[in-house]
């Protein structure tokens, strides 16, 4: 490749990763505990039953963080933590079937290491919660999007390395 032609890719290559960053977004996905490791541990992420509208937002480079408010679904047994962390890979939203007629809606997220943290401690420190005395209310719609500010602080209670 001549040098000014490799230039040229280089810098509308710098200029499209530049842009990514500029427009990425951040969403709380919410799920039992349970169900948000499985979907770690599967590489994927799945909401709201199943349905795929919710997911055709999210784009490539977006970051995801998994909010359990049970530990298991349906059950009484709080956990009220963040649980998983990570960035969308592509924008590939598809169907897997899980047998028995359920084929819910997936996408691809790469997460990585993080510890869960309970999300008490930063009530008073994320814009989704500060100042509201039902401060979960938005959360029941499965798929709700965050602040760049609050995405970084949930990060940072992690101890997610993104």
């Amino acid at each position: 490749m001549h040098r000014s032609t490799h230039r040229i890719a280089t810098t509308a290559a710098t200029k499209q990763k530049a842009a990514t960053r500029a427009d990425r977004r951040y969403w709380l996905a919410v799920a039992s505990a349970d169900h948000a490791r499985r979907g770690k541990a599967l590489g994927i992420m799945q909401v709201c039953h199943g349905k795929g509208g919710p997911l055709r937002h999210i784009r490539a480079g977006d970051g995801v963080v998994y909010y359990s408010p049970t530990i298991s679904f349906g059950g009484k047994d709080r956990i009220q933590a963040f649980t998983a962390i990570g960035m969308a890979e592509n924008d590939r939203t598809y169907q897997a079937d899980m047998g028995e007629g359920f084929r819910p809606f997936r996408r691809d997220v790469k997460y990585v290491e993080a510890k869960e943290a309970s999300i008490l401690p930063l009530l008073d420190r994320l814009e989704l919660t500060r100042g509201k005395r039902n401060w979960g209310y938005s959360f029941r719609f499965g798929l709700v999007e965050i602040a760049r500010g609050d995405f970084e602080a949930i990060a940072a209670a992690m101890a997610a390395n993104l």
